[in-house]
């Protein structure tokens, strides 16, 4: 089989976001493995009106389907997944709502409180609705591990755990990916 090519989207926009050291870190551990190919989707990039806003701009409207387009190019995704307030980020949530994500494996790289656990929980309920297969093993940082990259300059890979994680979560997103892309291929070849 070809190459999965899978989408590591940065689930946050905030000022001063943490987003971008674990987009960062997984996105250099798929590139490391010969079975996928990744590409990093910021949200930043995709400015979009929010879910069915009657108000929207005609240039918001234009990104939304640029997003949409885009999201269709990939085999897989993994999303960061900033938790406040117990919650996934609005602009993630509205990301997911304007995607297309159908029969397509789904994971979670959490961080925030108890490492992004309950953000993670309810995106996996969503994604459930939005008919893609997200996987049993999901990256948690603990609080104590994003201080220690933010201020005493560690690595997210410093940590046996989190890449132990990650490469179970890329061995899972590699297993479906494939399963759901020959299963996509054969229903569109008959």
């Amino acid at each position: 089989m070809s190459k999965l090519k899978i989408a590591v989207i940065v689930g946050s926009t905030r000022i001063g976001r943490f987003a971008e050291h674990p987009a960062k870190w997984i996105a250099e551990l798929v590139g490391q493995r010969s079975d996928l190919d990744v590409e990093v989707l910021d949200l930043i990039d995709y400015p979009m009106h929010f879910f069915g806003e009657a108000r929207a701009t005609t240039a918001e409207s234009d990104v939304a389907e640029r997003w949409k387009k885009k999201l269709r190019e990939f085999d897989g995704f993994i999303f960061t997944a900033a938790e406040y307030n117990h919650a996934p980020t609005a602009v993630l949530k509205n990301a997911i709502d304007l995607g297309e994500f159908i029969q397509k494996p789904v994971g979670f790289v959490g961080y925030g409180g108890v490492g992004g656990a309950r953000a993670v929980e309810q995106l996996r309920l969503i994604f459930v609705e939005m008919g893609a297969a997200s996987v049993k093993t999901g990256v948690h940082i603990a609080f104590s591990e994003y201080l220690a990259v933010l201020k005493e300059g560690k690595s997210l890979g410093d940590y046996a755990h989190l890449n132990e994680a990650a490469k179970n979560l890329l061995d899972q997103i590699t297993w479906w990916g494939n399963a759901l892309k020959a299963a996509r291929a054969v229903v569109t070849a008959s």
